[in-house]
């Protein structure tokens, strides 16, 4: 089986996990966090140029967090892709806010900044675009519609880990940045997150509300949980640092065979659309998505490809929007949205992770070459 995602684990952090054990310290309630906490966020701060990293047990919780962190509450709305995760919408709601959904635009599945334009009122608290797949979005007319409206720009960045716009990294764009570390993820650590910012007090009161909104012991001064990453999840994602850079690499070879050997199926016989980046955004290359022109053809070679031990998938079947629990939700309201619509019909997710060998993009390749 060639998975869609697989981490990439080895002898370094077997035996950080070893020390950590010896050392019998498995997570501290400190404001700053423990040791390898300390190191991990760190070696984040360092590669994303960015003047805070706090570290968090899940991407989920970094939105959480980050919604709390700003204030958001009851009343409030958030402006977030249908096309996601359904973490993203979860958070908004656990924050206790209304997520408002916005369509997608067609080249790179991120937020339609027209679409998102619209829906932006006097109860709009903050945006989340989301780089899904590891594509950024159009985050310069993003911010620019947001400062207009003074509402805050909170980047879902939980796929984007090493994607840039305009040479920065993903998540260092907005007020604040959101990244997972989940088992499929370009790097892990199990599970795990970090909240990521610029601003001084954001940072302080993210410090505080993974750590039940305490700074000295039992001295809580605002609400808060205990969203702590353990020093064993930290320990992992220290090392997986030092790795991220070859990973990437790799991750970015992988595509470049899979586009070489697609291109005619999207040239000569259009039948597929492939994932293109440009002078501004770079992609991590966390998933290689296509989209076909035909449901009916997707479903074909997706059926084909996991017949034959590929994990071929299709992120988000369904969008969040369509999910039962939103879907029947009274209290929100949901537009067509026609390009979130589409999406789900016709894309389709290949493995590129660093663990995908020659053989296996040969493998997929040749899938495709037998259902043209």
């Amino acid at each position: 089986m060639i998975p869609i995602n697989k981490p990439w684990l080895g002898v370094e952090e077997k035996q950080e996990l070893s020390n950590i054990l010896e050392e019998n310290i498995l997570t501290s309630p400190a404001n700053n966090g423990g040791k390898r906490v300390q190191e991990f966020e760190s070696s984040l701060r360092e590669y994303i140029d960015v003047k805070h990293v706090i570290a968090v047990n899940s991407g989920t919780s970094a939105l959480h967090a980050s919604l709390l962190s700003i204030g958001v509450r009851p009343g409030d709305e958030v402006i977030l892709p249908s096309f996601t995760f359904v973490a993203t919408a979860n958070s908004v709601m656990a924050a206790g806010a209304k997520p408002i959904f916005a369509d997608i635009n067609k080249q790179d599945y991120t937020i339609d900044v027209l679409d998102m334009e619209k829906k932006i009122n006097k109860s709009t608290k903050a945006i989340i675009p989301v780089h899904l797949y590891g594509h950024p979005s159009n985050m310069n007319e993003i911010n620019s519609i947001a400062r207009e409206h003074s509402i805050y720009v909170i980047e879902d960045a939980c796929q984007s880990l090493g994607s840039t716009y305009f040479q920065r990294q993903t998540g260092t764009l907005g007020d604040i940045g959101c990244f997972s570390f989940y088992a499929s993820k370009v790097i892990t650590t199990g599970e795990g997150g970090a909240v990521v910012t610029d601003n001084d007090d954001v940072a302080e009161k993210l410090k505080m509300v993974r750590n039940h909104g305490m700074i000295h012991g039992y001295d809580t001064a605002l609400f808060g949980l205990n969203l702590r990453l353990p020093e064993l999840s930290a320990g992992v994602g220290k090392i997986q640092m030092k790795k991220l850079d070859k990973m990437l690499k790799i991750r970015k070879n992988n595509a470049d065979v899979l586009t070489d050997g697609l291109k005619k199926f999207e040239q000569i016989q259009s039948i597929i659309n492939l994932p293109q980046e440009t002078a501004d955004k770079k992609f991590n290359w966390y998933l290689f998505t296509v989209n076909f022109k035909d449901k009916n053809q997707r479903d074909l070679v997706k059926n084909h490809l996991i017949n034959e031990g590929i994990g071929a998938t299709v992120y988000y079947d369904p969008p969040v929007h369509k999910t039962p629990y939103y879907n029947n939700s009274d209290s929100l309201s949901v537009d067509v949205l026609p390009n979130t619509i589409w999406a789900w019909h016709h894309v389709l997710s290949l493995p590129v992770h660093p663990l995908v060998t020659e053989n296996d993009l040969h493998k997929i390749l040749k899938v495709f070459e037998n259902c043209k």
